[in-house]
């Protein structure tokens, strides 16, 4: 799994991330590029239409809408599905939201969750699955971010 939260805990505010952090964006690049991403159906739209599908991966989208069209992108209509599909692919298969995917990742689909903590205080609606029998293997130096000045830091949870 991999996300992006305040240090509340939030990862989303009407459908979009409410902040803008660079260095999480080529963080995520880095880590998925060349890997299977599953996401549902909302967090594809809520790409830039720039960025959909997610350049240089295989991207598997969740819909339960049987008529959908994501051009790039293959359709699954479970996690299940989408899983079997992405490991039909070499590398780690990531999950990339929204907030359903992730508390199925974290309640035992998922070994390693990828994690930018954004010291930052904003309003939400949709918060981070809690990572209960999680452990901590990496906490990186928190960093600032030189184009917005938000501090910023790289986690990493195993089970």
């Amino acid at each position: 799994m991999i996300w992006a939260q305040s240090t509340a805990g939030i990862i989303g505010w009407g459908g979009r991330i409410p902040w803008r952090l660079p260095e999480d964006l080529a963080h995520f690049r880095e880590l998925t590029d060349g890997q299977p991403v599953i996401m549902g159906r909302r967090t594809w739209e809520s790409l830039p239409p720039r960025y959909r599908p997610l350049p240089g991966r295989r991207n598997i989208v969740l819909t339960r809408q049987p008529d959908y069209q994501a051009p790039g992108a293959e359709l699954a209509w479970s996690l299940t599905d989408a899983i079997r599909l992405a490991e039909q692919s070499d590398g780690m298969v990531w999950l990339a939201g929204g907030a359903d995917v992730y508390a199925a990742g974290a309640n035992g689909l998922a070994s390693v969750a990828e994690l930018t903590e954004v010291e930052i205080d904003v309003p939400g609606d949709t918060v981070a699955p809690p990572l209960t029998g999680w452990r901590l293997d990496h906490a990186g130096d928190w960093q600032v971010s030189p184009t917005t000045g938000l501090r910023y830091r790289f986690l990493r949870y195993l089970r």
